[in-house]
């Protein structure tokens, strides 16, 4: 298993190549014969409204593929799904069409994908052009957001640098915004580290145009950096579109996250995509926490 923290450590340390591999996760694709009945059972299970990223079954799509990843997920009683995998025009290596049937089939829905470039002047074309193929797949996809989940940043990292970032993603929320896909941007916790004066979280929120980047709020990463995930939610209501719903490990089994204010503040802000995405795993079984995630949250009062 990966961390997906150090996953995006690594990816990051290749910025002075310019390009980061175009792909956040490997997959392989796969037909079940029993994806009628899977769907037929995901379309008469109850539950609330509760979506997964996909990278918490990273390990389950590589040894057994995305077919019965999904099959899994929608037994489970999840209903909304973010991806990530993309790689030259295929969603876990499908077309995006056909990736797009599987999830509905077992009657789910596909709203959101992580994806992204490290990004410097010198690949810009290079770049841009992956965008623009991207963009033409999750448009086909029918995805509501694009969202890059990592930045490269270290100890040289300059606010010069982080501009450069801020006017990167300026460009690429353009670009989506004309297939009428809003463009994100997903924190870990070294946002929450300071350049000088100025704290990189805040920064970023302060440098993009509010019209077309949004921030895709990971709670436990914005906790764990020593910032309040309520308040943000609060004084910045028109910068979040969507949320990670995310504990130390499965959701509820560390104690140290309090989610009823976070969903409260989530429903005054009208958000409603969230997505549940568990890193770690306490017996080291993806499909039992990733469902011990679930009931969590589908038992809890305040979500509905």
């Amino acid at each position: 298993m990966q961390n997906r923290r150090n996953f995006l450590k690594q990816a990051s340390l290749l910025l002075a190549g310019g390009l980061v591999a175009p792909q956040l996760l490997s997959s392989c694709g796969g037909k079940s014969a029993s994806t009628q009945a899977a769907g037929e059972a995901a379309t008469k299970a109850t539950g609330k409204y509760i979506g997964l990223q996909l990278f918490s079954l990273r390990d389950m799509v590589k040894e057994e593929g995305i077919q019965k990843v999904l099959e899994a997920a929608a037994k489970m009683g999840y209903k909304n799904l973010e991806t990530a995998s993309y790689d030259n025009g295929k969603i876990y290596g499908l077309a995006p069409a056909e990736f797009k049937k599987m999830v509905n089939d077992l009657g789910m829905k596909c709203t959101s994908a992580h994806l992204g470039q490290a990004f410097s002047k010198e690949k810009e074309s290079e770049v841009m052009a992956w965008w623009d193929k991207a963009i033409e797949a999750h448009n086909e996809l029918g995805v509501k957001y694009m969202v890059q989940p990592w930045m490269p940043v270290n100890d040289k990292t300059t606010l010069d640098d982080l501009k450069m970032y801020c006017d990167y993603f300026n460009t690429v929320g353009y670009k989506t915004a004309a297939a009428s896909i809003s463009f994100g941007y997903h924190n870990h916790d070294f946002e929450f580290r300071k350049i000088g004066d100025q704290l990189i979280y805040d920064f970023l929120l302060d440098n993009v145009s509010p019209n077309h980047v949004f921030f895709e709020m990971d709670v436990y990463w914005v906790q764990h950096g020593g910032g309040d995930p309520v308040a943000y939610l609060k004084n910045r209501p028109s910068q979040f579109k969507a949320i990670h719903i995310k504990d130390e490990k499965e959701i509820g089994a560390s104690g140290t996250m309090n989610f009823k204010p976070i969903f409260d503040q989530m429903y005054a802000n009208n958000i409603k995509d969230w997505y549940v995405e568990v890193e770690q795993y306490t017996n080291n079984n993806p499909v039992e926490s990733v469902q011990q995630s679930y009931d969590f949250l589908n038992k809890a009062d305040y979500v509905k």
